[in-house]
Order: C-alpha cells, then structure tokens, then sequence
C-alpha cells in the first residue's frame, strides 16, 4: 500500500508553487497524495508568517490534520519554520520542522514516518539560504503558478521575508523556459509568473551576483512558448516596473493587461520610515504610463494601515491618494508586529482597533474602485478564462483585465477561453455576460 501525503499551504502564490514542487517529488518517491481533509499518513503544511494570523492558523491546522488521522506524521516547512523553527516543533502532534535549505528534501527526513516523543528540527543560517530551487503549482488545470525568483535584498522595516528565505537570486532563463514549455503541454491556459521580488530577476540566476539577464528579459521570453495562452505577471515593485516593460506588455502577444504594485502608504513620510524605494510620485508616475498605453488595464496595489506612526493625517493622506488615483481594487493589510524587524521597536504603535477601524475604510473603497472598473468595462468586447467550480449554479472567470465574471453552469466551459461581452454588473457584484460566438477559442 502506498503511503498517503496531504498538504496545507499558508501564505502566497510563491508558497503555492513550493507546495506543488514537494508533492511531486514526495509523489516520485511513491507516495499517494490526497486532499488535506482526508485521512493520510503524513501531513505536510507549508507556513507563512507575513502576518500575526498566519501564525495562529498554524496550530488549527495541525488539529484538522490530527482530527482526520491522530496517528499521522506531521511536517512544517516554509517561512515560519525558519524563522521560529522552536516554536512550531512545540506545537502537540508536530514531529518534523524543515527551514529554507531542507524543506524540498523533505522525502530525505521521512522514512519511516513513525512519531517521535520528540520532534525534529533541520534548518539553518538564512545566509545559506543561497542556492535555487524551480517550482511551479498546478493547483487546478486552468493556471499554474511559475515561480522565477526567490529571497529580497530589500530592507523594508516591517518585512521578515529576508530573514526567512534569504538573498535575491533567480532561476536560469533556460529553466523557466523549459518549466513553461511543462506546463503548456498539460493544456493549461494561464501562468503566472511569481517570486518574492520578482522584479529584481537576473540576480544570482548562476548562484552569485552576475547579472546577465533582467526582468524584461524574463517577461519576453515566454510570449514566445507555443501553447501559453495567457501570461500574468504576480506583483512587482513600482520603482522596478520600467516603461520598457509596460511597452512590452501592450503589445504582447500573450501578457494579460493586469499590473498589482504594492504601495504599503500614501504618504512619503512613512514610506520613508517603511524604507520602501520609491515615493509617491514614482507610483503616480507608473500608474499614468500604464493607462496611457493600455487604457483598459487593472492596476490591483497592495497597502498597509497601522504602520507605527501612521497618525490620522497620514492615514487620510493615503486614503485621498488611493481614492484620485486610476486604480482597480486594493488588497489591505493591517500591519502586524514581526519579530527581529525595526518597525517593532518604532515609536507611535497604533491601538489595534484603530488599525481595524482604517482597515475597513480601506476595504470599502476597493469595493467602490473595483465597481468602477467593472463599470468601465461594460459594453465591451472581452476573452474570459472559465473556472472549474460549480458555485450556486454558475461558472466563473476572470477577463484578460481581471474583471470577474459569470454565466449558467456549463461543465463544457470548463478551462476554455471564449469571447465575450460584458453586460451587468449582478448583486453580488459579479458581472453577467454574453457570447459573441458559441466556440471556444481554445
């Protein structure tokens, strides 16, 4: 009998691609994979621990795991496991903790899978956190997760990310290329590309510092793959977004017209004090070339509320700029207190439910932002990605622009691109459709 593997990932699209990398190799070493609320021999959790509550989900997730098999081998692995390795193998049930070298030679550490009085940890100095490892997810068959470039050479006060997967380095060009070309022939429409940092790709992509290719070397190449039909670019920095790039992408043949640039704060002060590299008028300045040269693009930005010493005005000073700028939704983070970061020890915390109070202003205005872009969309004439999940008697999808939509249940639909155009906007704010023709166009 095989022995069964089920996993639970925390954290980001990065994480995703990881997730998926492990399970095919522990698959390979002939292990069975199941889905995570089924009963398995060894449950394998990928962490995070950009936030609080990641780290609080951690222990939950133990407890499903032990719920579905109390006899069951527990691994943790990812960005919490190197950062408080201690911490997690204390967790009840948990037997093995592998940091940023060991977690993708997990099947090295799990032979017998019998349950140890004490648990295991392997993980190291994040400086030797300084080779490559490819990964991509395929989570379901409809996009795959591409992950080119790993670790960050930034300093941003709040961040832990550094400290948990160390350096900036790259995946060689030829390998994204060869993992793209995989991920084509298993009939999957989209990838997105992902990283840490992934604008600062080309460094360390031969295990130093030489720089031979750069992102825009990156995002040409794989318009070129036969079978890629749509590629997305994950999140990059505004000041590593170059015009050179934006160019590209309007004329691309398979680069969707869809940006997400996080800003963390509208006000130079405390992005100063974020030791972000950018202020902004560089963000204003990338947010108006996109709309020059693809007017109909989604710009999705990330922010944080709660940032020690975010006073009222600061905090208004961003809403203000959020709310002038030609955005399409917001994703909010309330800023959480990370250990062995600078911003801990700043002075002005901001009380916990101010932070949710600013949080929730914030969330209505993506709500507002991103019916406005639907809005502008309507009437035109759109290609949609089809999902392929049943929810409440509809199908939905996501335009080449990210404007979410939905028709009648129709498992045929199912990973097919149609053309469409865009109706209404529907009460759960979803948008209604209709078929320019009935065959697909892949």
């Amino acid at each position: 009998m095989k022995k069964k593997v089920a996993f639970y990932t925390l954290g980001c699209k990065l994480n995703f691609s990881e997730t998926s990398t492990i399970a095919r190799g522990l698959v390979k070493e002939g292990f069975e994979r199941v889905e995570f609320d089924q009963k398995a021999d060894m449950y394998v959790i990928n962490t995070c621990s950009v936030t609080e509550n990641a780290d609080k989900k951690f222990k939950t997730i133990v407890k499903q795991a032990q719920k579905s098999n109390p006899k069951a081998f527990i691994a943790a692995v990812g960005c919490y496991a190197q950062l408080k390795p201690e911490e997690l193998i204390a967790v009840d049930g948990v037997d093995l903790v592998l940091g940023a070298t060991e977690k993708f030679n997990i099947a090295d550490y799990v032979n017998d899978l019998s349950k140890n009085d004490m648990g295991e940890v392997h993980s190291c100095e994040i400086q030797e956190a300084d080779f490559y490892v490819g990964s991509y997810a395929i989570g379901d068959r409809i996009r795959a997760f591409l992950k080119v470039q790993d670790g960050c050479d930034y300093k941003c006060t709040y961040c832990t990310i550094p400290l948990a997967r160390g350096i900036s380095r790259s995946d060689s060009l030829e390998n994204v290329l060869n993992n793209a070309k995989e991920i084509a022939e298993q009939d999957i429409k989209e990838i997105v590309l992902t990283g840490v940092n992934i604008g600062d790709y080309g460094k360390g992509e031969f295990g130093n510092k030489r720089h031979e290719h750069t992102f825009l070397d990156l995002v040409k190449a794989p318009d070129t793959v036969d079978g890629i039909h749509r590629l997305r670019i994950s999140s990059i920095e505004p000041n590593l977004l170059k015009n050179e790039t934006i160019d590209f992408v309007a004329q691309s043949n398979s680069f969707v017209p869809h940006f997400h640039i996080p800003l963390q704060s509208g006000s130079d002060e405390l992005l100063k004090r974020m030791k972000r590299r950018y202020l902004t008028d560089l963000y204003v300045n990338r947010v108006q070339k996109i709309k020059e040269v693809i007017p109909n693009c989604c710009i999705g930005v990330d922010v944080i509320v709660g940032f020690p010493g975010e006073s009222d005005e600061h905090f208004l000073e961003t809403y203000h700029f959020l709310n002038e700028l030609d955005i399409s939704y917001l994703h909010v983070f309330t800023y959480s207190e990370r250990d062995n970061t600078e911003a801990i020890s700043m002075h002005g915390v901001v009380p916990q439910k101010v932070r949710n109070k600013r949080s929730k202003m914030l969330r209505a205005l993506s709500v507002k932002k991103r019916r406005a872009f639907y809005e502008s969309q309507l009437g035109k004439e759109l290609e949609v990605l089809f999902e392929g999940e049943n929810k409440e008697g509809y199908i939905h999808g996501f335009t080449e622009n990210y404007v979410k939509v939905k028709s009648p249940w129709n498992p045929e639909l199912v990973n097919t691109l149609h053309k469409i155009r865009l109706k209404d906007i529907a009460e759960d704010g979803i948008v209604t459709i209709e078929f320019i023709n009935a065959e697909a166009v892949v």
